[in-house]
């Protein structure tokens, strides 16, 4: 009974073992593959950091491209294909997954280019900049569709997010506007793209639309305030770069620059505004001036600027004595005649 009761033991943790082996081959995987004529996407899971990654596009058969990266970790990637003489058809895309020359994984996606089936809907417009992704959308019959976004970072996506079942009317009605914001800071000087997928769930089509753009740095004056003692302005960040600028305030009369006062703004990402508030070193004497308020980005160029007039009146300064006149002046005549009327009562 021992013995039998040990082998058994021995024959659970063998097969214990066994699962963990195959749980472990099982997660270096490809997990989901995309590609249209222009672009493709793939996503790994697992520990798949140093293996190699090989995607194939092909056309009935032959060979017509074929693209090769390492991939550093679990994720997605994204590649371009070449720009292609394509015609009209259906293509497949397949990708492996290797390791020391091996084939783990292996996944495979057809697709159909130049209207062999029919689009479900409509993308209106597309673009993607340092603020984030626009998107406008509509479709001949009533649907349902995921959306996913997806910023670009070399080959990598550094952030993929869904927006599930989105109801999209019919009759080609009025587009829906979708405008998603990055939620990474980005690098100033850096090229990144923005990749955006829409998949129509009640007849499984999908499309994807990309750019690549630069991340640069953005704001604007939004609002500004003058008058005879100093002066202010509102800054607002437009892009999801950090914004480290300042504010030149240039007053002038007669063509003639009077005060230059320059004060950096508070860093800034799209969406955030700050105020920033100057005084002059007296009050302006009476006359017109022109404020030119100059928004100045880290290399010092010109981000935007207002410009404004200012029109200081002189200042109405009363006498106080004359004031005290003029106010005892009414109550001793208002008194005289008080007195006045008693002295005709009493001779009465």
């Amino acid at each position: 009974m021992r013995i039998s009761a040990v082998w058994h033991l021995v024959v659970l943790v063998a097969l214990a073992v066994l699962m963990a082996m195959a749980g472990t081959a099982q997660s270096q995987e490809i997990a989901d593959l995309y590609s249209s004529i222009d672009s493709a996407d793939v996503t790994l899971e697992g520990d798949v950091a140093g293996m190699a990654l090989r995607l194939d596009l092909i056309d009935e058969g032959r060979l017509l491209m074929t693209r090769n990266l390492t991939a550093d970790g679990a994720g997605t990637f994204v590649i371009r294909w070449p720009a292609l003489n394509a015609e009209k058809g259906s293509y497949d895309v397949c990708a492996v997954l290797q390791k020391n020359g091996i084939a783990v994984s292996r996944k495979c996606y057809n697709f159909f280019y130049g209207g062999v089936e029919p689009i479900r809907f409509d993308v209106r417009d597309f673009r993607a900049d340092s603020r984030g992704m626009h998107l406008a959308f509509s479709a001949g019959d009533p649907t349902v569709v995921d959306i996913y976004y997806m910023l670009i970072d070399g080959n990598r996506a550094v952030y993929v997010t869904r927006e599930q079942v989105i109801p999209i009317a019919g009759s080609n009605a009025m587009p829906i506007i979708k405008d998603y914001a990055w939620k990474q800071i980005l690098e100033n000087g850096r090229e990144y793209a923005g990749r955006v997928k829409i998949v129509e769930l009640n007849h499984n089509q999908s499309r994807s639309f990309m750019n690549s753009f630069w991340a640069v740095d953005d704001a604007m004056i939004t609002e500004t305030y003058q008058d005879e003692t100093g002066a202010s302005a509102t800054v607002m960040g437009n892009s999801r770069v950090p914004f480290e600028g300042s504010l030149r305030f240039i007053l002038s009369k007669n063509g003639s620059a009077l005060n230059t006062t320059e004060k950096r703004t508070p860093v800034l990402l799209a969406g955030d505004d700050e105020t920033v508030e100057i005084t002059w070193n007296k009050t302006l004497d009476p006359g017109i001036y022109l404020l030119r308020t100059v928004l100045l980005g880290q290399g010092g160029a010109v981000m935007d600027l207002e410009e404004n007039v200012i029109e200081a009146k002189p200042l109405v300064r009363s006498n106080a004595t004359d004031v005290a006149k003029k106010s005892c002046f009414p109550a001793g005549a208002a008194a005289l005649a008080m007195i006045t009327i008693v002295l005709l009562r009493r001779r009465r």
